[in-house]
């Protein structure tokens, strides 16, 4: 049983996530997948997923534009490449995608049912259903590109897709959740996200059962000429339905501008994230700290990755907060410095594998690191979001700052310098230098 668990507006983005940000969110994404299946297990996962706060806040972390449409397609691709090697172990399966990617969901379904042993058929129809309740149930302008089904191999399962509005420029994302669902057409909606745009039709809200049900008497009855000429009696009287409001779930609505704003972060929490990397970071990785490249700016970044696996629902209200983590490929709020980024995977790699193995020190650490950020949030002070990113632009170079803009220079003009090959044969990582 199923239900929409909330709802998403963005601002239409185009452009492709580059290789060298497109790898590393592959890496770290299911690494953060990984971290919550072990606290919380797969059906929380799900759950968060089915959160479009925190599936925004989720996308910002690993470095994508914080709020633009970008981040459904790239955060679904990402974990479609690295959730898939480890489905036999992780018991999560990614199907779809957008466009044509999409319309293999069915068959998808299908055959990881036969190898894992649920009824794929059926989840296919259940695929099929939920596009359907979202492009004719519910006409609210925007034409469905996208559709990512994730079910584990108990059969629960979340559906992420999006539409496009290209008039307006916007997408809307919708969130759908199997737990608690009871009807594909009754309120089924665990989330919608996108910006209240006038009168829609939603045909799946559950007070509209009295409407569906008269539908179906009046083709009866009437028959479809009757219908035609039933409708233009009615325009020519100029009589309008009465709107009734849309039930509430969870709904994140985007800004159009891209630069991110001290209107669009918690300060008090941002602070608290910073207060516990100075905190107890130095505390509590004394050991990361001891490794090379691993510094106070790493712990910074994993204090909000740490959150993303730890946090409660209505911790996310601010996912642009996130974008401080590993800044985003547009330069939007600094560009993605790739040593942080890399000694971030490094850290959670080394603290997900021991956990694997019962050694839950490292995991126990970050866990730790959630817990102080909290504390301290209540009276912890520092410095603007302008002083905060001012200072990340000026360290960019030092920590091997990129977008799709190139490499950032350092004072000196001297730019941070790759060997000429994106990716070491046999390593999947950067061979790249960081000046200073």
């Amino acid at each position: 049983m199923a239900q929409r668990s909330g709802n998403a507006d963005l601002p239409l983005h185009g452009g492709r996530v580059p290789k060298w940000l497109g790898d590393r969110m592959t890496r770290l994404g299911v690494l953060i997948a990984e971290a919550i299946v072990h606290h919380y297990g797969r059906d929380e996962f799900l759950r968060r997923l089915a959160q479009p706060f925190w599936f925004q806040s989720f996308g910002a972390v690993m470095g994508m534009d914080w709020h633009s449409s970008g981040i459904t397609t790239s955060v679904i691709g990402a974990m479609k490449r690295g959730l898939t090697p480890r489905a036999g172990e992780l018991g999560i399966h990614v199907c779809g995608g957008r466009g044509q990617h999409s319309r293999k969901t069915p068959a998808e379904l299908s055959a990881i049912g036969d190898r894992v042993g649920f009824d794929g058929l059926l989840l296919a129809d259940a695929s099929r259903l939920v596009a359907k309740v979202d492009s004719a149930a519910v006409q609210d302008g925007f034409d469905l590109y996208l559709h990512g089904f994730i079910v584990t191999d108990d059969a629960k399962w979340v559906v992420v897709q999006q539409g496009m509005n290209g008039d307006r420029r916007q997408a809307r994302r919708y969130h759908w959740l199997s737990e608690g669902l009871e009807s594909f057409v009754d309120s089924p909606h665990a989330a919608i996200e996108g910006r209240g745009q006038g009168e829609i039709v939603n045909l799946a809200d559950r007070r509209a059962a009295a409407s569906r049900q008269g539908q179906l008497a009046l083709l009866s009855s009437l028959g479809p000429d009757g219908l035609i000429r039933e409708v233009a009696r009615i325009e020519t009287r100029g009589a309008v339905p009465i709107a009734q409001s849309q039930p509430t779930l969870p709904h994140l609505i985007m800004p159009a501008h891209h630069d991110v704003r001290e209107s669009d972060v918690n300060l008090r929490r941002l602070h608290g994230n910073l207060a516990a990397a100075a905190d107890r970071g130095p505390k509590d990785f004394e050991e990361l700290l001891m490794v090379p490249g691993v510094g106070a700016r790493t712990v910074k970044a994993l204090a909000l990755v740490a959150e993303v696996v730890h946090g409660a629902p209505f911790r996310f209200s601010d996912p642009a907060r996130f974008s401080l983590a590993h800044g985003g490929k547009d330069r939007h709020p600094f560009p993605v410095p790739l040593k942080v980024y890399d000694e971030t995977i490094n850290v959670m790699k080394s603290a997900v594998r021991k956990g694997r193995l019962g050694r839950d020190e490292e995991l126990a650490a970050l866990k730790r690191l959630d817990d102080q950020s909290r504390r301290l949030e209540r009276y912890a002070t520092g410095p603007d979001l302008k002083e905060i990113v001012a200072g990340e632009f000026r360290d960019s170079p030092r920590f091997g700052g990129r977008s799709v803009f190139g490499w950032e220079q350092s004072r000196e003009g001297r730019p941070a310098e790759c060997d000429g090959s994106e990716v070491a044969p046999g390593t999947g990582t950067d061979r790249c230098k960081y000046p200073g």
